[in-house]
């Protein structure tokens, strides 16, 4: 699945595969980013996958209805799936980069063979702020998806709220994203250092 594929986002047409961190200060600026992607998503027929915190899936699927794509055909197809947190990052409790690495190779091996030819997934890290055990390979974790994006035609958006996160967290976690959402924008990323 590593064809070379396009995708929009902040209203640049962007090469996949591709791994981005995404910096909003408001549910609202995370949303107008991140709603045209999904869309574009589903429209284009590739596979998308949004992690979040389960007591926040029925305001974002109220915020996709809202914006007019089909939530309950496309969970039905399989195209389209809204995983939580709690199930996915944090299972049991834990954060383990290695399993998380592994869950998300999975998927996108999966997807491949359900016939799509693209991935685009999202996942909003606020798990991180509650300090569970294994957080701290959090950063080990963000460096290991550019060996892993490479592999297969997809683009992840890693969601930070910069009101949560301190100024430190959030330079380290630039230096694991090749490029970066900032203010509407997506640029390359010149902080970004790659892993030797």
């Amino acid at each position: 699945m590593n064809r070379q594929t396009t995708f929009s986002v902040c209203g640049e047409t962007m090469p996949a595969p591709m791994h981005i961190c995404g910096f909003f200060d408001s549910k609202e600026q995370q949303y107008e980013v991140i709603i045209p992607y999904i869309m574009e998503g589903l429209e284009a027929n590739e596979k998308v996958i949004n992690i979040l915190e389960g007591s926040r899936h029925g305001e974002h699927c109220r915020c996709l209805t809202d914006n007019g794509i089909s939530l309950t055909e496309k969970l039905l197809s399989g195209q389209l799936e809204v995983l939580a947190s709690e199930n996915t990052y944090t299972s049991d409790g834990v954060f383990a980069a290695e399993k998380m690495y592994k869950m998300l190779e999975s998927n996108l091996l999966s997807a491949s063979r359900a016939g799509y030819e693209s991935v685009r997934a999202c996942g909003d890290m606020v798990w991180a702020l509650k300090n569970l055990p294994g957080t701290d390979e959090l950063l080990e974790y963000e460096a290991s998806l550019n060996q892993l994006t490479p592999k297969h035609s997809c683009s992840l958006i890693c969601m930070y709220d910069t009101n949560s996160f301190s100024p430190e967290m959030l330079e380290d976690i630039l230096r694991t994203h090749p490029y970066v959402i900032k203010d509407g924008k997506i640029s390359k990323n010149l902080k970004y250092e790659e892993a030797l």
